[in-house]
């Protein structure tokens, strides 16, 4: 009878424990879908003016503005979003630290979700004048500082979840939801401009078709909103550490003593990065397939579909790697990689006149996987560089604010023309953004091994 009772009270331990780790795995599950799915949101949202605006910006304008200042006003609509991310970042970055990384996510996501929709609503310049410009203007700003506060909750939720064994697989399937976002929106532009042809400013695209994939947009936002309420738990590891005393505010603890010093090293790795990154990812598509090797407009979309379906499993594989060599070797090696063989390709790529889609492709894959391996790691290592009272923050405003100098990429290109021919200058820009990375990735510590 006792030797019953006694088997009886294990099995109600036994059972007690799988429940345990079974809700804990639950919990970890949804924080990561829920990561991916803000990530790919957050770039669906940052690139679909970039793709779907692109033929009608001169919706918008008057018509007799320059093309020199319809250049400039159009990559207005893109950089201001860039520039109010780290606003987000640091405001939601604060709010995620100090009230939770799940609230932080459901306030920023329901904001861009509502300025997304906002978007879809502005009127063309014939209807409001020049007002429609600096209205979708203003609303993309609006927006980049919601998009800027959506990955300082969700990001740092799904990694403190994570066993620390898997940190590195789980960055590179987070991050694997931008290469998937941008495939999305080409997959999309194709569809709009399948079924609402563009043939003047009357047309049904300048008309309805640009809106419906910003209406999508606005929907997804929303779904997430309702996946985080109902299905995403607060994260234990911020919930069960103190976040230090009242007055000692995320901000002031981040920019002092070893969080400071770690702030520097993490912007200076990834102002590198960045700069990288706006080369292949928004100079190679027109600057080098359109106007260097005159693709047509299908031929450079199938060339990048590809591109950044390979980049899908390439970040994966990144993160994996990462966890197993380590996550500064890996970031310094890609680095001097893209300063040398990124570089190489960047400078083939150009060159490569009269050779066949195919090998194109080839190439832009190449180039891409070079390039862009790096942010499969960037987000568990950036995480994993702060303490849990300043990760949000510090994750946000390192990922965000180092965004600014490289933005203004093709303003470097025109300096340093003055030294090289013009068309040479984005491979120098890579070698140089390579270098800084790499720098910047051995000035930290190795962290795939730090306790949460």
């Amino acid at each position: 009878m006792e030797l019953e009772t006694e088997m009886e009270t294990a099995g109600v331990e036994r059972l007690g424990h799988v429940t345990k780790e079974e809700t804990l795995d639950g919990k970890r599950k949804n924080a990561i879908k829920g990561a991916f799915f803000s990530e790919f949101i957050d770039m669906f949202d940052i690139y679909l003016p970039v793709i779907i605006l692109a033929p009608i910006q001169a919706y918008f304008l008057p018509a007799h503005v320059s093309v020199g200042h319809q250049a400039v006003l159009e990559s207005l609509v893109f950089i201001t979003t860039l520039l109010g991310r780290p606003i987000g970042a640091l405001l939601f970055g604060r709010v995620a630290d100090r009230m939770g990384r799940r609230r932080a996510s459901i306030v920023s996501v329901s904001g861009f979700g509502f300025v997304t929709l906002l978007i879809a609503l502005v009127p063309g310049y014939q209807s409001i004048g020049i007002a429609s410009y600096w209205l979708l203007v203003i609303l993309r700003f609006i927006d980049g500082i919601f998009l800027g506060g959506g990955y300082t909750g969700a990001l740092p939720l799904a990694i403190e979840y994570s066993k620390k064994s898997q940190r590195g697989l789980v960055g590179g399937l987070v991050l694997a939801g931008f290469p998937a976002a941008y495939v999305a929106i080409n997959l999309i532009a194709m569809i709009m401009f399948a079924l609402f042809p563009m043939d003047g400013p009357d047309s049904l695209y300048v008309q309805i078709g640009w809106r419906i994939p910003f209406v999508f947009g606005a929907c997804m936002a929303g779904a997430l909103v309702l996946y985080y309420v109902h299905k995403v738990a607060e994260s234990e590891v911020w919930a069960g550490k103190s976040v230090g005393k009242p007055q000692d505010t995320p901000a002031t603890r981040l920019t002092s003593g070893k969080s400071g010093r770690n702030l520097i090293q993490v912007l200076l790795m990834m102002t590198g990065f960045w700069l990288t990154q706006n080369i292949v990812g928004l100079f190679v598509p027109t600057g080098v397939l359109i106007k260097t090797l005159h693709l047509s407009g299908f031929q450079m979309t199938v060339a990048l579909l590809i591109s950044y379906t390979v980049l899908c499993l390439s970040y994966i594989g990144a993160g994996v790697l990462g966890q197993r060599i380590g996550r500064r070797r890996l970031l310094a090696i890609l680095g001097a990689l893209t300063a040398t063989v990124g570089a190489y390709l960047l400078y083939t790529l150009m060159n490569a006149h009269g050779l066949g889609l195919p090998i194109i492709v080839l190439m832009v894959c190449s180039l891409a996987i070079v390039v862009s391996s790096a942010w499969a790691v960037i987000v568990t290592y950036i995480n994993e560089r702060f303490a849990t009272g300043v990760r949000a923050t510090g994750f946000g405003v390192g990922y965000s604010l180092s965004v600014v100098i490289p933005s203004f990429y093709a303003f470097y290109m025109n300096w340093l023309s003055v030294f090289i021919p013009l068309r040479f200058t984005p491979v120098a820009l890579l070698c140089i953004g390579g270098a800084i990375a790499c720098i910047g990735a051995l000035m930290g510590p190795e962290t795939k091994d730090v306790e949460f």
